[in-house]
């Protein structure tokens, strides 16, 4: 069966990241970058950044894709995701944009993060 895919509609400034597929049973969806970024933000900072912004910070999964295929959207250091350490409510997950790799870190940390919003295919 072929299923046509409709791109979803960039407002000003935003990027097209990529197809996120979904994960047990969630629908797929487009990702799509937010202009503008935070920086030097604890998490609670970078979750208001991002609300004020229209959208959230990614997940570990979707910071992936963003890596994989807009690297050089982003600063070369360590991002805010929104996705909390399991067992430790005092951590997040975090991306470095220069290597790839993802880590945890008290949510105090001040780290870059930008915004993105999702369109269900």
């Amino acid at each position: 069966m072929n299923q046509t895919i409709t791109m979803p509609e960039l407002n000003p400034g935003e990027i097209y990241a990529g197809i996120l597929l979904g994960k047990d049973g969630e629908p797929d969806q487009h990702l799509i970058l937010l202009p503008g970024q935070a920086k030097e933000a604890t998490f609670k900072q970078a979750q208001q950044f991002a609300a004020d912004v229209g959208g959230d910070l990614p997940t570990r999964r979707e910071q992936s894709l963003l890596f994989a295929n807009l690297p050089e959207q982003f600063e070369k250091d360590w991002h805010w995701s929104g996705t909390l350490r399991a067992g430790y409510s005092y951590y997040a997950w975090c991306q470095y944009f220069s290597s790839g790799g993802q880590d945890n870190t008290s949510k105090s940390a001040e780290l870059f993060a930008r915004a993105v919003r999702r369109s269900v295919i």
